[in-house]
Protein backbone atom coordinates (compact mmCIF):
# COMPACT_ATOMS: atom_id res chain seq x y z
CA UNK A 1 0.00 0.00 0.00
CA UNK A 2 2.88 2.27 -0.41
CA UNK A 3 2.81 2.28 -3.88
CA UNK A 4 0.97 0.96 -6.56
CA UNK A 5 1.74 0.64 -10.30
CA UNK A 6 -1.48 1.31 -13.26
CA UNK A 7 -1.20 0.46 -16.72
CA UNK A 8 -3.39 -0.76 -19.86
CA UNK A 9 -2.89 -4.01 -21.97
CA UNK A 10 -4.50 -4.80 -24.96
CA UNK A 11 -4.61 -8.07 -26.35
CA UNK A 12 -7.99 -9.23 -25.20
CA UNK A 13 -9.60 -10.96 -28.39
CA UNK A 14 -13.25 -11.44 -28.82
CA UNK A 15 -15.34 -13.41 -31.63
CA UNK A 16 -15.37 -11.14 -34.54
CA UNK A 17 -12.08 -9.88 -34.72
CA UNK A 18 -12.95 -6.96 -31.83
CA UNK A 19 -10.77 -6.57 -28.81
CA UNK A 20 -10.60 -5.46 -25.07
CA UNK A 21 -8.14 -3.50 -22.78
CA UNK A 22 -7.76 -4.24 -19.52
CA UNK A 23 -6.98 -1.75 -16.93
CA UNK A 24 -4.43 -3.39 -14.43
CA UNK A 25 -2.99 -2.50 -11.00
CA UNK A 26 -0.50 -3.67 -9.26
CA UNK A 27 0.88 -3.21 -5.05
CA UNK A 28 4.52 -2.62 -5.78
CA UNK A 29 6.03 -4.35 -2.68
CA UNK A 30 3.82 -7.83 -2.78
CA UNK A 31 3.19 -7.98 -6.74
CA UNK A 32 -0.97 -8.44 -5.66
CA UNK A 33 -3.00 -7.38 -7.99
CA UNK A 34 -5.48 -4.50 -7.11
CA UNK A 35 -7.09 -3.89 -10.60
CA UNK A 36 -7.91 -6.02 -13.40
CA UNK A 37 -10.58 -4.59 -15.54
CA UNK A 38 -11.80 -5.38 -19.07
CA UNK A 39 -13.15 -2.88 -21.21
CA UNK A 40 -13.75 -1.93 -25.08
CA UNK A 41 -12.38 1.78 -24.22
CA UNK A 42 -9.45 2.59 -22.03
CA UNK A 43 -10.62 6.01 -21.97
CA UNK A 44 -11.35 8.50 -18.88
CA UNK A 45 -14.59 7.51 -17.17
CA UNK A 46 -13.63 3.64 -17.28
CA UNK A 47 -10.26 3.76 -16.04
CA UNK A 48 -11.35 6.40 -12.75
CA UNK A 49 -14.16 3.89 -12.21
CA UNK A 50 -10.86 1.08 -12.15
CA UNK A 51 -9.17 3.12 -9.99
CA UNK A 52 -12.13 3.99 -7.69
CA UNK A 53 -13.05 0.30 -7.39
CA UNK A 54 -9.52 -0.86 -6.35
CA UNK A 55 -9.41 1.91 -3.42
CA UNK A 56 -12.80 0.79 -2.37
CA UNK A 57 -11.76 -2.79 -1.95
CA UNK A 58 -8.52 -2.48 -0.86
CA UNK A 59 -7.66 0.85 0.85
CA UNK A 60 -6.07 4.02 -0.67
CA UNK A 61 -2.44 3.83 -1.28
CA UNK A 62 0.53 6.71 -0.82
CA UNK A 63 1.60 6.37 -3.90
CA UNK A 64 0.29 5.64 -7.75
CA UNK A 65 2.73 5.10 -10.40
CA UNK A 66 1.61 5.89 -14.24
CA UNK A 67 3.08 6.61 -17.42
CA UNK A 68 2.05 9.50 -19.40
CA UNK A 69 -1.38 8.69 -21.14
CA UNK A 70 -3.97 11.24 -21.99
CA UNK A 71 -6.01 9.21 -19.53
CA UNK A 72 -3.88 10.08 -16.35
CA UNK A 73 -1.97 12.93 -16.73
CA UNK A 74 -2.29 16.31 -18.87
CA UNK A 75 1.41 16.54 -18.54
CA UNK A 76 1.86 16.46 -22.41
CA UNK A 77 -1.95 17.43 -23.31
CA UNK A 78 -3.16 20.37 -24.89
CA UNK A 79 -5.27 21.17 -21.28
CA UNK A 80 -3.35 23.02 -18.20
CA UNK A 81 -6.15 22.22 -15.80
CA UNK A 82 -5.75 18.41 -14.15
CA UNK A 83 -7.50 14.82 -15.30
CA UNK A 84 -9.99 13.33 -13.42
CA UNK A 85 -7.43 10.78 -12.46
CA UNK A 86 -5.23 13.43 -11.27
CA UNK A 87 -7.86 14.85 -9.01
CA UNK A 88 -9.06 12.08 -7.48
CA UNK A 89 -5.54 11.45 -6.53
CA UNK A 90 -4.96 14.57 -5.08
CA UNK A 91 -8.60 14.58 -3.02
CA UNK A 92 -7.43 11.17 -1.34
CA UNK A 93 -3.82 12.68 -0.83
CA UNK A 94 -2.16 9.89 -3.14
CA UNK A 95 0.77 11.24 -4.87
CA UNK A 96 0.85 11.01 -8.73
CA UNK A 97 4.22 9.99 -9.88
CA UNK A 98 4.77 9.48 -13.82
CA UNK A 99 7.73 7.55 -15.44
CA UNK A 100 10.12 9.68 -17.73
CA UNK A 101 9.30 9.96 -21.27
CA UNK A 102 10.12 6.67 -23.14
CA UNK A 103 11.07 5.13 -20.02
CA UNK A 104 8.50 1.86 -19.82
CA UNK A 105 11.17 0.02 -17.42
CA UNK A 106 10.02 2.40 -14.77
CA UNK A 107 6.85 0.29 -14.45
CA UNK A 108 8.37 -2.94 -14.82
CA UNK A 109 6.44 -4.57 -12.41
CA UNK A 110 3.31 -4.06 -14.22
CA UNK A 111 4.73 -4.97 -17.68
CA UNK A 112 5.86 -7.93 -15.78
CA UNK A 113 2.07 -8.51 -14.92
CA UNK A 114 1.06 -8.20 -18.36
CA UNK A 115 3.23 -10.22 -19.86
CA UNK A 116 2.36 -12.87 -17.09
CA UNK A 117 -1.37 -12.19 -17.92
CA UNK A 118 -0.45 -12.76 -22.05
CA UNK A 119 0.82 -16.18 -21.17
CA UNK A 120 -0.86 -18.03 -18.36
CA UNK A 121 -4.23 -16.44 -19.17
CA UNK A 122 -4.66 -15.22 -22.84
CA UNK A 123 -2.47 -17.11 -24.93
CA UNK A 124 -4.55 -18.94 -27.50
CA UNK A 125 -8.03 -17.60 -26.18
CA UNK A 126 -11.04 -16.25 -28.04
CA UNK A 127 -13.98 -14.62 -25.74
CA UNK A 128 -17.28 -14.55 -26.68
CA UNK A 129 -18.32 -11.19 -24.62
CA UNK A 130 -16.77 -8.27 -22.42
CA UNK A 131 -18.49 -10.87 -19.60
CA UNK A 132 -17.20 -14.14 -20.31
CA UNK A 133 -13.58 -12.36 -20.41
CA UNK A 134 -13.72 -10.19 -17.05
CA UNK A 135 -15.76 -13.82 -15.52
CA UNK A 136 -12.60 -15.88 -16.67
CA UNK A 137 -10.28 -13.01 -15.87
CA UNK A 138 -11.23 -12.95 -12.00
CA UNK A 139 -10.85 -15.77 -11.74
CA UNK A 140 -7.45 -16.19 -12.88
CA UNK A 141 -6.43 -13.41 -10.97
CA UNK A 142 -7.96 -14.92 -7.92
CA UNK A 143 -5.65 -17.68 -8.39
CA UNK A 144 -2.56 -15.17 -9.33
CA UNK A 145 -3.14 -13.34 -6.11
CA UNK A 146 -3.92 -16.06 -3.50
CA UNK A 147 -2.59 -19.40 -4.91
CA UNK A 148 0.22 -18.84 -7.20
CA UNK A 149 3.39 -18.57 -5.98
CA UNK A 150 5.80 -16.10 -7.25
CA UNK A 151 9.11 -16.00 -7.95
CA UNK A 152 9.96 -12.35 -6.81
CA UNK A 153 8.47 -12.62 -3.80
CA UNK A 154 10.56 -15.69 -2.25
CA UNK A 155 7.49 -18.06 -4.18
CA UNK A 156 5.11 -17.02 -2.13
CA UNK A 157 2.02 -15.71 -2.80
CA UNK A 158 1.02 -11.88 -3.27
CA UNK A 159 -1.64 -11.93 -0.85
CA UNK A 160 0.84 -13.30 1.59
CA UNK A 161 2.75 -9.97 1.60
CA UNK A 162 -0.34 -7.90 0.61
CA UNK A 163 -2.31 -9.04 3.97
CA UNK A 164 0.81 -6.96 5.95
CA UNK A 165 -1.01 -3.76 5.10
CA UNK A 166 -3.29 -2.50 7.27
CA UNK A 167 -6.93 -1.95 7.14
CA UNK A 168 -8.19 1.52 5.96
CA UNK A 169 -10.50 3.28 8.45
CA UNK A 170 -12.39 5.23 6.06
CA UNK A 171 -13.15 4.99 2.28
CA UNK A 172 -11.85 6.83 -0.46
CA UNK A 173 -13.34 10.06 -1.41
CA UNK A 174 -14.76 9.88 -5.21
CA UNK A 175 -15.91 12.42 -7.38
CA UNK A 176 -19.88 12.48 -8.08
CA UNK A 177 -21.23 10.37 -10.18
CA UNK A 178 -22.00 12.93 -12.45
CA UNK A 179 -18.70 14.24 -12.91
CA UNK A 180 -17.32 10.62 -13.46
CA UNK A 181 -19.18 10.72 -17.00
CA UNK A 182 -16.59 10.94 -19.75
CA UNK A 183 -19.50 11.41 -23.11
CA UNK A 184 -22.80 12.83 -22.02
CA UNK A 185 -25.89 10.98 -23.38
CA UNK A 186 -24.65 7.34 -23.34
CA UNK A 187 -25.96 6.37 -19.79
CA UNK A 188 -27.92 3.22 -20.16
CA UNK A 189 -31.12 2.27 -19.33
CA UNK A 190 -30.95 0.61 -15.82
CA UNK A 191 -32.67 -1.96 -13.39
CA UNK A 192 -32.66 -1.77 -9.68
CA UNK A 193 -32.49 -4.31 -7.06
CA UNK A 194 -32.73 -4.84 -3.52
CA UNK A 195 -30.23 -7.55 -1.61
CA UNK A 196 -28.87 -7.88 1.84
CA UNK A 197 -25.17 -9.12 2.01
CA UNK A 198 -24.49 -12.01 3.25
CA UNK A 199 -21.79 -12.62 6.52
CA UNK A 200 -19.11 -13.74 4.01
CA UNK A 201 -19.40 -10.03 2.24
CA UNK A 202 -21.69 -11.15 -0.96
CA UNK A 203 -25.04 -10.98 -2.74
CA UNK A 204 -26.77 -12.93 -4.90
CA UNK A 205 -28.35 -12.77 -8.10
CA UNK A 206 -30.24 -15.51 -10.48
CA UNK A 207 -27.94 -18.19 -9.03
CA UNK A 208 -24.22 -15.86 -9.19
CA UNK A 209 -22.33 -14.50 -6.11
CA UNK A 210 -21.20 -11.16 -6.41
CA UNK A 211 -18.55 -9.65 -3.84
CA UNK A 212 -19.20 -6.55 -1.85
CA UNK A 213 -17.11 -6.63 1.07
CA UNK A 214 -17.56 -8.20 4.96
CA UNK A 215 -17.58 -4.87 6.36
CA UNK A 216 -21.38 -4.84 4.53
CA UNK A 217 -22.43 -7.70 5.91
CA UNK A 218 -25.99 -7.59 6.87
CA UNK A 219 -26.48 -4.22 5.36
CA UNK A 220 -29.17 -3.96 2.65
CA UNK A 221 -27.69 -2.54 -0.95
CA UNK A 222 -29.36 -1.64 -4.35
CA UNK A 223 -27.77 -3.28 -7.44
CA UNK A 224 -27.93 -1.49 -10.35
CA UNK A 225 -28.03 -3.67 -13.58
CA UNK A 226 -27.42 -1.58 -16.98
CA UNK A 227 -27.13 -2.24 -20.52
CA UNK A 228 -23.46 -2.27 -20.86
CA UNK A 229 -23.33 -5.53 -19.18
CA UNK A 230 -22.31 -4.66 -15.71
CA UNK A 231 -23.46 -4.77 -12.66
CA UNK A 232 -23.16 -2.09 -9.62
CA UNK A 233 -23.71 -1.95 -6.03
CA UNK A 234 -24.52 1.27 -4.12
CA UNK A 235 -24.89 0.92 -0.10
CA UNK A 236 -26.63 4.21 0.84
CA UNK A 237 -26.52 5.66 -2.23
CA UNK A 238 -22.60 4.76 -2.49
CA UNK A 239 -21.17 2.67 -5.32
CA UNK A 240 -19.06 0.05 -3.41
CA UNK A 241 -18.66 -2.63 -6.31
CA UNK A 242 -18.59 -3.05 -9.97
CA UNK A 243 -18.91 -6.37 -11.73
CA UNK A 244 -19.50 -8.00 -15.42
CA UNK A 245 -23.21 -9.16 -15.58
CA UNK A 246 -22.17 -13.09 -15.20
CA UNK A 247 -26.25 -13.92 -15.86
CA UNK A 248 -27.77 -14.20 -18.83
CA UNK A 249 -30.03 -11.33 -20.33
CA UNK A 250 -32.98 -13.57 -20.85
CA UNK A 251 -32.87 -15.52 -17.54
CA UNK A 252 -34.00 -11.97 -16.06
CA UNK A 253 -37.77 -11.73 -15.41
CA UNK A 254 -39.78 -9.70 -17.91
CA UNK A 255 -40.34 -6.98 -14.26
CA UNK A 256 -36.27 -6.44 -14.59
CA UNK A 257 -35.80 -5.94 -18.18
CA UNK A 258 -38.29 -3.12 -18.41
CA UNK A 259 -36.40 0.24 -18.17
CA UNK A 260 -37.09 2.26 -14.95
CA UNK A 261 -40.39 4.65 -15.17
CA UNK A 262 -39.67 8.40 -15.28
CA UNK A 263 -39.70 9.87 -11.58
CA UNK A 264 -43.13 10.14 -10.67
CA UNK A 265 -44.50 14.02 -10.55
CA UNK A 266 -46.16 14.03 -7.69
CA UNK A 267 -46.19 17.10 -5.58
CA UNK A 268 -43.19 17.43 -2.87
CA UNK A 269 -41.93 19.63 -0.43
CA UNK A 270 -40.19 22.42 -2.11
CA UNK A 271 -37.94 24.44 -0.15
CA UNK A 272 -38.02 22.61 2.94
CA UNK A 273 -34.68 22.56 4.67
CA UNK A 274 -32.64 20.23 7.10
CA UNK A 275 -29.53 20.00 8.76
CA UNK A 276 -27.32 16.95 8.52
CA UNK A 277 -23.96 16.76 9.83
CA UNK A 278 -21.24 16.02 7.04
CA UNK A 279 -19.38 12.47 7.56
CA UNK A 280 -15.61 11.69 7.54
CA UNK A 281 -15.65 11.10 4.48
CA UNK A 282 -17.20 14.52 3.39
CA UNK A 283 -20.76 13.50 2.59
CA UNK A 284 -24.35 13.88 4.04
CA UNK A 285 -27.10 11.22 3.86
CA UNK A 286 -30.59 12.75 2.65
CA UNK A 287 -33.58 10.37 2.51
CA UNK A 288 -31.36 7.14 2.30
CA UNK A 289 -28.80 8.41 -0.22
CA UNK A 290 -25.58 9.89 -0.43
CA UNK A 291 -24.79 13.29 -1.80
CA UNK A 292 -21.20 14.87 -1.83
CA UNK A 293 -20.27 17.68 0.01
CA UNK A 294 -16.75 18.16 0.06
CA UNK A 295 -13.86 17.80 1.95
CA UNK A 296 -13.27 20.77 3.77
CA UNK A 297 -16.39 20.33 5.36
CA UNK A 298 -16.05 17.33 7.31
CA UNK A 299 -18.00 16.91 10.51
CA UNK A 300 -19.45 20.19 10.21
CA UNK A 301 -23.27 21.02 10.00
CA UNK A 302 -24.73 22.21 6.44
CA UNK A 303 -28.63 22.76 5.43
CA UNK A 304 -29.99 20.69 2.78
CA UNK A 305 -32.80 21.80 0.65
CA UNK A 306 -35.06 19.85 -1.35
CA UNK A 307 -35.94 22.41 -4.74
CA UNK A 308 -38.06 20.21 -7.53
CA UNK A 309 -35.67 17.50 -8.50
CA UNK A 310 -32.22 18.89 -7.22
CA UNK A 311 -30.88 18.78 -4.17
CA UNK A 312 -28.53 21.89 -2.78
CA UNK A 313 -26.03 22.09 0.62
CA UNK A 314 -25.70 25.17 2.32
CA UNK A 315 -22.97 26.38 4.51
CA UNK A 316 -24.04 29.34 6.87
CA UNK A 317 -26.12 30.06 4.44
CA UNK A 318 -23.77 30.17 1.32
CA UNK A 319 -24.98 27.61 -1.51
CA UNK A 320 -21.49 25.18 -1.71
CA UNK A 321 -23.53 22.08 -4.06
CA UNK A 322 -26.21 21.23 -6.30
CA UNK A 323 -26.98 18.08 -6.74
CA UNK A 324 -29.81 15.84 -8.86
CA UNK A 325 -31.77 14.30 -6.74
CA UNK A 326 -31.08 10.52 -6.84
CA UNK A 327 -32.88 9.39 -3.59
CA UNK A 328 -36.12 7.23 -3.16
CA UNK A 329 -38.92 9.97 -2.94
CA UNK A 330 -40.76 7.55 -0.60
CA UNK A 331 -38.09 7.98 1.70
CA UNK A 332 -38.21 12.16 1.93
CA UNK A 333 -40.69 11.96 4.99
CA UNK A 334 -38.78 10.29 7.00
CA UNK A 335 -36.29 12.64 5.84
CA UNK A 336 -38.23 15.79 6.74
CA UNK A 337 -39.33 14.08 9.98
CA UNK A 338 -36.37 14.63 11.25
CA UNK A 339 -35.02 18.29 10.13
CA UNK A 340 -32.23 18.83 13.01
CA UNK A 341 -30.11 15.47 12.21
CA UNK A 342 -30.89 12.49 14.46
CA UNK A 343 -30.31 13.39 18.41
CA UNK A 344 -26.34 13.55 19.56
CA UNK A 345 -25.78 10.32 21.83
CA UNK A 346 -24.39 11.40 25.09
CA UNK A 347 -21.58 9.57 26.00
CA UNK A 348 -20.72 8.32 29.52
CA UNK A 349 -19.11 10.63 31.95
Amino acid sequence: MELWQMDIMGGVKLEGGRELKIITGIDDHSRFCVSALCVFRAIARPVCEALAAAMRRHGVPEQILTDNGKVFTSRFGPGKGEVLFDRICRENGVKHLLTAPHSPTTTGKVERFHKTVRREFLAGRIFTSLEEAQTELDAWVAFYNTERPHQGIGMVSPEKRFALAGPESLGPVLPEEEEMQEVPGLAPAVRRLTRRVSDHGRISLLGFAYHVGRYLAGEAVEIEMGDDGLLSVFHRGVLVATHARRHLPEKEPVSWRAPLKARPKKAKPTGVTVVRKVDPAGSVSFAGSGYRVGNAYRRKDVEVRLLGDTVQIFFEGKLIRTHAARHDPTKEHGAFGVPGGRPRKNKAS
